[in-house]
């Protein structure tokens, strides 16, 4: 994979290779930004202009080797969270390496892609899938050996807030003592949940929202779409190719999602107790990621008809059927209890995050809600 595969992030890619070439590439960076900028695509294409230079400014026609084109390299290693099948034994850590194929095929599909998609591939249903200790005593095993080409060795690790307390303390010992020319690419979501002490051992690169206008390009040229469509595509997604991806897609998980939070709103206006108590169990009924997502869409329907109340198009984000629905019923959320309903979602987040009884959970959630719609 090359840098030009990469969607905007000029900036990162610069300071990158400006690294190498100053060598004064540290052995370990995290690269870490809103869902969707493209931390993985960068943490690849980094990774094969390490082991291939096959995007080399200075050689930008040196043709990319089909190990690296297939990301088949031999000093290439991916470690991501993973799930303990049924067939697996009692004693077994799951590894990486145990869901190969699966990781392979997604990530050829193209490096922008969700933890749901991950979780769908290997079958996760509703575990919650972690990097474990396994992990960290494979990676120690395979850096340990000598480079294959005789240059680099690179370990991208997706997600590392995923580690268990025990990979993450042996990763710790890794990364203080790393093999000779072995350099860690870490992508994180939430860098706040990983080790201090391992914060403090890597280099943070920050990556930004894509610029819109570059969103707009990307989606006419790798996309085809007409330059009216990729302008409204491009201001919902809002920074993140994700998103644009998403909204491309008909039948899209956020179309669901909109119908229950409809169907949320209108029957605790209602104060249908009953029913309400049937969409808690439809919603329990989901995996806990989707779970999670669907609160966080939540979360942004609330910010969106707080911001429709003040008719200033420019801050509001929404899709045609979202707006639809706003005209109506954005009087709701006002300032008597904006605040309320955020702290009520990220209460029900952190719940669902602990594995509690997703049916009280929702339950209590949306009975919440009814009192919190009639105040003024």
């Amino acid at each position: 994979m090359k840098f030009s595969e990469v969607i905007g992030q000029q900036d990162v890619q610069e300071r990158l290779v400006q690294m190498v070439r100053e060598d004064r590439l540290p052995h370990a960076i995290m690269l870490c930004g809103p869902n969707g900028s493209g931390k993985m695509a960068l943490a690849v294409a980094f990774a094969c202009y390490l082991l291939g230079k096959s995007d080399n400014p200075d050689n930008p026609e040196k043709p990319e080797s089909p190990m690296l084109a297939k990301l088949e390299h031999p000093d290439l290693h991916f470690t991501y969270p993973t799930i303990k099948l049924p067939s697996m034994s009692t004693d077994h850590k799951p590894v990486s390496d145990d869901f190969a194929r699966e990781w392979h095929e997604l990530i050829m599909q193209g490096p922008y892609f969700t933890l749901d998609q991950w979780l769908n591939a290997i079958g996760a249903e509703n575990q919650q899938a972690i990097i474990t200790a396994g992990e960290s005593d494979e990676l120690v095993r395979k850096l340990s050996l000598k480079s294959s080409q005789g240059g680099y060795k690179v370990s991208i690790i997706w997600l590392p807030e995923r580690m268990n307390i025990e990979c993450a303390n042996k990763l710790l010992k890794l990364i203080e003592e790393p093999p000779t020319q072995t350099v860690f690419l870490m992508v994180c979501e939430e860098p706040d949940k990983l080790l201090e002490t391992i914060r403090s051992r890597v280099q943070r690169i920050d990556t930004k929202k894509i610029d819109n206008d570059i969103v707009r390009q990307a989606l006419i040229d790798r996309r085809g779409i007409s330059e009216d469509a990729a302008q409204r595509i491009s201001r919902l997604a809002n920074g993140s190719w994700l998103k644009a991806l998403e909204a491309l897609q008909a039948g899209t998980e956020n179309e669901q999602f909109l119908d229950l939070f409809i169907m949320l709103m209108r029957l605790a206006y209602q104060r249908k107790v009953r029913d309400l108590r049937k969409w808690s169990e439809t919603m329990a009924g989901f995996g806990r990621e989707k779970q999670k997502r669907f609160l966080q869409f939540f979360l942004r329907m609330l910010r969106e008809n707080f911001m429709y109340n003040f008719q200033q198009e420019e801050l509001i984000y929404m899709t045609q059927e979202e707006e639809d629905f706003a005209k109506n019923f954005a009087r709701f959320i006002n300032e008597a209890n904006i605040l309320q309903l955020y702290d009520l979602a990220n209460l029900a987040i952190r719940d669902i995050g602990q594995n509690a009884n997703a049916k009280i959970v929702f339950f209590d959630f949306a009975l919440r809600i009814i009192v919190l719609l009639i105040q003024k």
